[in-house]
């Protein structure tokens, strides 16, 4: 299995300290440089408050590569989240910072306040399980514009990249050590043939090129 493509995986920020992500900037909103925003927050309005200053994830060809992003306005427009920043004074600003994923510094003693949140270094380390079984182990977590990757270790050393979405990680019990996984049928093992038929023995064992083909599955 691949994951997302690698000119689109700008990492987090580096920091001293824990860190938080909060938001990701999807879209230029009208010509004074506002944006809107899709929130990773349960308190939006705590979080973008006027002098709030985060951390960005954007690549490194970006201008706003290693700057700080200072809110000057939030507010809600037909129901969306949009914010002002300091620096950005019309939209052709706002486009330079749109996918870019706001992060800020946590004290690692802390406890994230919003539901379904989670320091990367609390996820490190579950067990997985699927269907009441130990499947793997979370060895990290890859953040990207379109979604967040738990990395599974399998098998030794084989890796499996889980989408950390609902629908496939529908509980995170940090106390009990365990995430709960719902995957689909192939991410985790082969698929079998599609008549299901085991292969006869006179017909000697799969090609090398079946193999390659089964496990890009």
């Amino acid at each position: 299995m691949t994951g997302p493509e690698k000119s689109d995986a700008a990492r987090p920020p580096k920091s001293a300290k824990t860190q938080l992500r909060v938001g990701r900037l999807v879209k230029a909103h009208g010509l004074k440089g506002a944006l809107k925003l899709e929130l990773y927050t349960d308190d939006p309005e705590g979080r973008f408050t006027p002098g709030a200053s985060f951390t960005l994830q954007v690549p490194e060809s970006s201008p706003w590569h290693g700057k700080p992003l200072t809110v000057r306005e939030f507010r809600w427009m037909n129901s969306h989240p949009v914010a002002f920043f300091e620096g950005v004074e019309d939209r052709s600003a706002a486009e330079e910072l749109v996918r870019a994923i706001l992060w800020v510094d946590q004290d690692p003693e802390d406890v994230p306040t919003e539901d379904d949140a989670w320091y990367d270094h609390q996820l490190v380390g579950l067990d997985v399980v699927r269907d009441g079984e130990v499947v793997g182990r979370v060895i990290r977590v890859d953040h990207f514009p379109a979604q967040d990757l738990l990395i599974v270790r399998v098998d030794g050393d084989r890796e499996v990249l889980v989408p950390f979405v609902k629908a496939l990680v529908p509980e995170v019990d940090v106390t009990a050590g365990r995430v709960i996984v719902t995957p689909p049928a192939g991410l985790f093992e082969d698929l079998p043939s599609e008549d299901g038929d085991e292969p006869d023995a006179a017909d000697g064992p799969p090609s090398a090129a079946s193999e390659d083909d089964r496990s890009e599955d």
